[in-house]
């Protein structure tokens, strides 16, 4: 199964840290990032999970639930966590999904079909691909797709910023230009007209017949 955004995330049961979920009940009426690991006991992951720990807040005031998943099973998460606190400082609050026999891994077009049937004997670099992150909406469908190498850790400023933005632009005909963040002008959208433009923002500046600019509404 290939994802795309906008087509509905994969629904499953699992087993957690915090009890066995089903995904789409877990989520609720909330936001939801899913942040997936090729295995426990690795250095750049190991720092992931803490970093995501520390922004617990900032996705709380967003009306975001993390769930973090490894091909690992949930057995071995809590030394891993005891691991996740001792090197950055901070406490893993949020579930972690075992995957010992692959198959959120293979929903989610991670691994492929013919990549076994356990996690046992399989080492991080056969499990590289385990290395993305996807944003879920309320509506189950998914809003962004991310997927990194190995060596390089996750930037989840980066996530944060850019829930901020589809949460922005899912509630106001506007898109977000290069490089935007919190209180920078914004792009009204095609499908809104000058003279709407004026009535729901106020004023604008055009850049280009195209491009038009006003200041990020709020609300």
């Amino acid at each position: 199964m290939t994802l795309r955004i906008n087509q509905t995330a994969p629904d499953f049961t699992a087993d957690t840290t915090q009890g066995s979920i089903s995904f789409h009940e877990w989520i609720g009426d909330s936001w939801a990032v899913l942040f997936s690991h090729p295995k426990n006991f690795t250095p750049v992951c190991t720092t992931e999970l803490g970093a995501m720990a520390g922004l617990d807040g900032e996705f709380k005031k967003r009306n975001v639930k993390v769930i973090g998943i490894s091909v690992d099973p949930v057995e071995s998460h809590p030394k891993w966590k005891q691991d996740i606190q001792t090197a950055t400082g901070f406490e893993v609050a949020y579930p972690l999904i075992g995957d010992r026999d692959l198959k959120v891994a293979k929903l989610y077009d991670m691994l492929p079909d013919d990549a076994g049937e356990s996690s046992e004997g399989r080492t991080p670099a056969d499990n590289a691909t385990v290395r993305s992150v996807y944003v879920i909406g309320p509506d189950k469908k998914i809003k962004l797709i991310l997927t990194y190498p190995m060596t390089t850790g996750r930037n989840f400023d980066e996530i944060l910023r850019t829930i901020d933005s589809i949460q922005l632009t899912a509630k106001h005909q506007v898109a977000t230009p290069a490089n935007w963040k919190q209180e920078d002008d914004v792009i009204i959208t095609a499908a809104v007209s000058n003279e709407d433009a004026i009535t729901r923002f106020g004023s604008f500046d055009t850049v280009l017949p195209y491009l038009r600019k006003t200041k990020q509404p709020q609300g």
